[in-house]
């Protein structure tokens, strides 16, 4: 670990001396790979499987509907205030580079410390078992999966996105470029078989809808958290601020494209699964979408359980890539070791920083589940959510000068953060689990970390010698910021 250089968040670009003899990453997202990082990582397994779980929590379809429109609206709000910050600080990082900048070196590290070791690998590792679930079904029709074989199979999609982000940034936005689609289409598949079938009169689950809806604090805030586990993504874009171009434009213009989108299409799809499916029926189903696909393809339902894979697998790169910056950005910033943010001399990727979240998802994916990654990963991710739109009312109340492109009313920002502190505090209120102890001793044991390797800078000392070998054996070199 390094010093690290403190940049005034206002600032537009780096000393030109600083970049002389380094690499940089190429600004290679546009606004059309922008929307598919988006929507492409928002609509992955989530929508295929959460229904089944919200639905458990809220007890009733018309429930149901209301929480993925309010999870919707929420993440708009949020993806709107995250446009803003977007456009004052100009540096790839997301949620890591914005506290950075104003709430300082602590509260950042604790961050990253979080997201590098907990957070991203548990979304990429929840993502690539949903992958996994669906394209081993139809080897194993009529039994369970054996367990091994769907681990093994997410770690193989895994190793495979490693490869693919670690050669080259287009390659990886050719592929979420192409997955979107193919996602678009498969939804759409969904939406208008779901219209048939409430042309031929299958209503029954809209009749007394609102029956058996819970009201719990608690149950509550647990079916939100698996609602917005289908949104995970909204603020991906944020993570590669310095290879987006023009960011100041296509930043907002981004946001607003993919999650209006995404909102319509997720509402449309669960009313398909009421309209051919039972409450009943849908939460006695393991895969939500194979359940949708026998009752209305009937042979057909294949193609479902191959595009759920294939949309899987698109949403863990989105995921991976984005993921894969906030390990580059914190080693930039002198939070993590110099080796990690450093890019390949050729490919001009964040290599080291790829394989490291690699290896951290390959572990979190031999004891987890789905539903326990969910709702852990939802847990920490709103923490820092609530603390990052913090940062923002802080600058638009004692910074108003910065020069920003885009401004967002301070009544929303407002709105998400009363949402953040009711998504932390309401299920450990309402249902005290053993696991959130867990989250909270886990956040402190950052503190431990910090001060002696990052403010004391207590380092081994042969730390630079492996520094020097890994940099040799992996072809890296330091890179400098890009936020010109």
């Amino acid at each position: 670990m390094r010093e690290r250089r403190t940049v005034d968040s206002s600032s537009s670009a780096a000393d030109p001396s600083e970049g002389m003899g380094t690499l940089r990453l190429k600004r290679e997202v546009g606004l059309i790979s922008a929307v598919s990082l988006i929507a492409g990582t928002m609509i992955g397994s989530g929508i295929f499987m959460s229904p089944e779980w919200v639905l458990y929590h809220m007890g009733s379809p018309a429930g149901a509907l209301i929480i993925w429109a309010a999870c919707g609206l929420l993440v708009m709000f949020g993806a709107l205030s995250y446009a803003e910050l977007g456009t004052i600080i100009k540096e790839s990082g997301g949620d890591y580079i914005y506290i950075l900048r104003n709430f300082g070196s602590l509260p950042a590290f604790l961050f990253a410390y979080t997201s590098i070791i907990v957070v991203r690998p548990a979304s990429m590792a929840g993502v690539s078992l949903s992958f996994a679930e669906y394209a081993v079904a139809p080897f194993y029709q009529g039994c369970s999966t054996p367990q091994v074989v769907v681990k093994c199979t997410a770690a193989s999609c895994i190793l495979l996105l490693t490869i693919i982000n670690c050669l080259n940034v287009r390659l990886a936005t050719a592929i979420m470029n192409i997955f979107t689609v193919a996602k678009l289409l498969v939804l759409l598949v969904i939406v208008i078989g779901g219209v048939v079938l409430l042309i031929n009169g299958h209503t029954q689950s809209f009749q007394d809808a609102f029956q058996n809806t819970t009201a719990g604090i608690g149950p509550v805030g647990v079916a939100f958290y698996q609602g917005l586990w289908s949104y995970d993504g909204w603020n991906n874009l944020n993570f590669v601020t310095e290879e987006l171009r023009k960011p100041e434009v296509n930043l907002p213009r981004a946001m607003m494209i993919a999650i209006p989108l995404v909102t319509c299409l997720y509402l449309l799809v669960n009313v398909s699964y009421f309209a051919a499916l039972t409450p009943a029926e849908l939460l006695s189903s393991g895969a939500v979408a194979i359940s949708w696909g026998n009752k209305v393809l009937g042979s057909w339902v294949w193609v479902i359980s191959l595009s759920v894979a294939l949309s899987s697998f698109g949403s863990a790169n989105g995921t991976f890539f984005s993921g894969g910056r906030v390990c580059y950005i914190a080693s930039r910033e002198g939070h993590m070791p110099d080796i990690l943010s450093m890019a390949h001399v050729r490919c001009l990727t964040p290599s080291p920083a790829l394989i490291f979240t690699s290896a951290m998802a390959l572990i979190m994916i031999i004891p987890g589940n789905f539903s326990s990654i969910v709702n852990l990963f939802s847990f920490t991710a709103w923490l820092f959510y609530g603390t990052t739109i913090a940062g923002l009312l802080y600058l638009k109340i004692k910074k108003p000068e910065l020069p920003r492109s885009y401004k967002v009313p301070i009544i929303i920002p407002i709105i998400v953060l009363i949402a953040s502190v009711y998504l932390v505090l309401a299920p450990v209120i309402d249902q005290p689990q053993i696991k959130f102890l867990y989250v909270i001793l886990f956040l402190l044991s950052g503190i431990i970390v910090y001060f002696p390797l990052v403010h004391y800078k207590c380092h081994p000392q042969f730390l630079q010698r492996v520094t020097l070998h890994l940099q040799l054996l992996l072809e890296v070199a330091p890179t400098a910021k890009n936020t010109n």
